[in-house]
């Protein structure tokens, strides 16, 4: 099942569109099944879990940072993520730069965008993210490039679609900026629900878990 999907998806992906596989509570099986199957990015929300998976897994596909990253795991992030796409604080982009700096490496990032402005949720507020990217841009290790909003997590996919345009319009406004350092490259916009309106509003990366894996056993 877990190949079908996978394969489904990517037929209907319009050209220059990644698939990133949600991975959350998912086993080394299922993933595997999924990298069989042509998916290339593995994303996940939590460093204790991605690391389990990554030990069994190893470099046989790119891993993304899609949760909400906490300073001191920092540390652990960088020497498994290839990718990470929630950046909202200068404290987190200095401590992943730091990281960085000890292992010799340069981490790429997505600034997180709170395109919603919930309170309850991760993501620099629109209005405060140039200035956020001009900050994080002067890190020798850590390299901007692009977005990322959540957006509702369930509901009518219609509801996103405001939250996607706010994002897609700010892409675009910092694109033009050319701001020294700041590359937007990446729009990562859309979940299981979402991904066909965040494709029409402009994403490049997608995060969908459900519509490969299946819905998720919290048993386990």
């Amino acid at each position: 099942m877990i190949k079908e999907n996978v394969k489904r998806i990517m037929e209907t992906l319009p050209p220059g569109v990644q698939l990133v596989g949600a991975a959350k509570t998912r086993t080394p099986a299922e993933i595997l099944e999924a990298i069989q199957a042509g998916l290339t990015i593995i994303g996940h929300n939590y460093v204790q879990e991605a690391e389990t998976t990554f030990e069994a897994i190893g470099p046989k596909a790119r891993w993304h940072m899609i949760g909400h990253l906490q300073s001191n795991k920092a540390k652990k992030a960088v020497r498994i993520f290839d990718m990470i796409e929630t950046v909202d604080s200068f404290k987190l982009a200095k401590a992943i730069d730091k990281a960085c700096r000890n292992m010799d490496k340069s981490m790429p990032v997505l600034i997180e965008i709170n395109s919603g402005e919930e309170s309850q949720k991760g993501g620099v507020l629109p209005a405060d993210a140039v200035s956020l990217l001009r900050e994080i841009s002067q890190l020798e290790n850590v390299r901007i490039m692009g977005l990322m909003t959540m957006g509702p997590f369930s509901g009518d996919p219609e509801d996103a679609r405001p939250f996607f345009q706010k994002t897609k319009a700010l892409f675009e406004d910092i694109k033009k900026a050319n701001l020294p350092g700041v590359e937007m490259k990446y729009l990562s916009m859309g979940m299981s629900n979402s991904y066909r309106v965040a494709l029409e509003e402009g994403a490049n990366l997608i995060r969908i878990g459900t519509k490969i894996f299946g819905e998720r056993d919290y048993s386990r």
